[in-house]
């Protein structure tokens, strides 16, 4: 590029200040590697920073990170801005899960190794290495146990690396806001009789599918009438003065009430109010939802499950009943895995 690649704007944002906000969502600490007499303007707030032990790779930074921490260490192209949380938790996952010092994606026989984990059985090797005046990273992996991570998309991997690429990266920002905008979520009701746990599956579920990248949204179906201003608020006179609808918003949060002449129809609310979302898990709506998951639980004292098996498509259970695709009540992570696999399936209704 001809200059500091991290200065670059994407959306409002640098491309170092996009990686860090995907891997601020999965880890507590952030950190910086730089070469000794970088500008510290471009590190952003609270972000640690290690200057490297040896300039001039970024092998000299990871093992710097790695001296520095003396932990196992996610690390992440600074060019890279299309990072997502569920891709780097997974790559995280093949660290933890087998016993290797280095897990890194593979994408069509094409190894990343700066979207990867490398650990502290690296660092020798990697002083080695460096020390005969040797920077480049994959001679590392014949030194050590590596764990490849398969990806079918490059996508996720893309770098910036031209004036050409800034404008792809540019261009593909547009078709997604286009895409997200145009797109219908996907919507799945949590059913069940009362009693059954459906909130409780829904706390266990809403995180599951936000750690796999997905935006979430919520139903909750009251079928009694309910009030959510307080009665003598300056918001809820305003209603009271004969507003239809009225706003009420702070610096992080809105809500909309409004009057309804009708009961809302589930796939008007999702189509009017959750715009942009991947998903909209619903609690209740057992007529209305096209797509549903049952929770049926014998500890709650039901005999027998609310719904045919053909009328949903899973059932959350503590028995032994005879249905698949059937999950336990502390599976969220596999129902969401499950959910995320159909989203196309979800968003037909």
């Amino acid at each position: 590029m001809g200059f500091d690649k991290r200065t670059l704007e994407l959306d409002g944002a640098t491309l170092v200040e996009r990686g860090i906000a995907a891997l601020r969502e999965v880890f507590p600490v952030v950190a910086i590697s730089l070469r000794a007499g970088s500008d510290p303007e471009l590190v952003p707030s609270g972000c640690e920073v290690i200057c490297d032990e040896v300039p001039g790779s970024p092998l000299a930074g990871i093992v710097s990170a790695l001296a520095h921490y003396d932990a196992p260490i996610f690390v992440l192209a600074a060019d890279m801005p299309f990072a997502e949380r569920a891709a780097i938790k997974e790559v995280v996952e093949a660290f933890v899960d087998v016993d290797v010092d280095v897990a890194l994606p593979v994408v069509a026989g094409h190894v990343e190794p700066l979207h990867a984990v490398y650990g502290p059985g690296c660092l020798a090797p990697i002083r080695r290495l460096l020390a005969a005046g040797n920077h480049r990273i994959p001679d590392l992996y014949s030194q050590v146990r590596v764990a490849e991570v398969p990806f079918t998309s490059p996508a996720l991997f893309f770098s910036v690396n031209t004036p050409a690429d800034l404008e792809d990266a540019r261009r593909r920002l547009d078709r997604d806001a286009h895409d997200v905008a145009n797109r219908r979520p996907a919507v799945v009701a949590v059913v069940g009789k009362s009693g059954s746990g459906k909130t409780t599956l829904l706390e266990k579920l809403i995180p599951e599918l936000r750690a796999l990248g997905l935006r979430v949204g919520a139903v909750k179906h009251d079928a009694h009438r309910f009030d959510i201003d307080v009665p003598g608020k300056d918001s809820w006179r305003l209603g009271q003065a004969g507003a239809e609808a009225y706003v009420v918003h702070s610096p992080v949060k809105l809500a909309l009430v409004m009057s309804l002449p009708h009961e809302a129809s589930l796939v008007d609310i999702v189509l009017r109010y959750f715009t942009g979302f991947d998903i909209v898990v619903v609690e209740g709506h057992k007529l209305q939802s096209p797509n549903k998951v049952e929770v049926f639980r014998l500890a709650a004292g039901h005999d027998e499950p609310l719904c045919r098996q053909d009328e949903v498509l899973a059932i959350v259970t503590d028995s032994g009943i005879a249905r698949s695709p059937k999950f336990g009540l502390d599976d969220g992570a596999r129902l969401a895995r499950f959910l995320a696999e159909r989203l196309d399936q979800l968003r037909s209704y």
